[in-house]
């Protein structure tokens, strides 16, 4: 589809419990915007060690960085200091930091975890343990794991064209009364 053109280019990182459906509208998302999508956990399973992994990340962030293009990034994003230190970073390549958190219960996200046989039911619980969500301060635009991809990218695109409006209001040289005269109503 199209390409999104962004008066600033977002980093997007994806964030919720694994099975919550981040993958999926983190793909789709990517798909039909042409934009790079980095899934750091799929790096890893194919990495031979967790060293080679981080290094490989970094070399695709560094080249997507380069162009200037929005992005998705998916993984570890469990905690509140990775999300800050991906923030930080984002913000020094020019990049407008957004946290997409995907909600959804914890009973479909374990079923969905099971079923795709990515986690046992004891990683699936360590990963809810580990899990910190998103504080408000880190305005997250926060979408359900449950509704259809359009009702997702519906509210993402809404929070992306919120986030490229000029700050500024639009000055004009026209005074904004009837042309400087006074009506009376009595």
């Amino acid at each position: 589809m199209k390409s999104l053109h962004l008066t600033r280019p977002h980093a997007i990182m994806m964030v919720g419990l694994p099975g919550s459906g981040k993958s999926f509208f983190a793909s789709q998302f990517a798909e039909m915007f042409n934009a790079p999508y980095i899934d750091s956990l799929a790096i890893e399973s194919k990495a031979s060690d967790a060293a080679a992994a981080s290094d490989l990340v970094a070399m695709m962030l560094a080249e997507i960085i380069k162009t200037g293009q929005t992005f998705i990034f998916e993984g570890n994003s469990d905690s509140r200091a990775r999300r800050t230190e991906f923030a930080r970073w984002a913000r020094d390549k020019g990049y407008q930091p957004m946290l997409i958190w995907v909600q959804a219960d914890q009973t479909t996200s374990l079923g969905r975890s099971l079923r795709a046989k990515t986690l046992t039911r004891d990683q699936f619980a360590d990963a809810v343990r580990k899990f910190s969500p998103p504080h408000p301060h880190e305005k997250p635009v926060v979408i359900s794991g449950r509704h259809t991809y359009a009702s997702q990218a519906k509210v993402v695109l809404g929070r992306l064209s919120k986030d490229n409006r000029p700050t500024e209001s639009l000055q004009t040289d026209r005074p904004l009364s009837g042309g400087g005269r006074s009506i009376m109503i009595r």
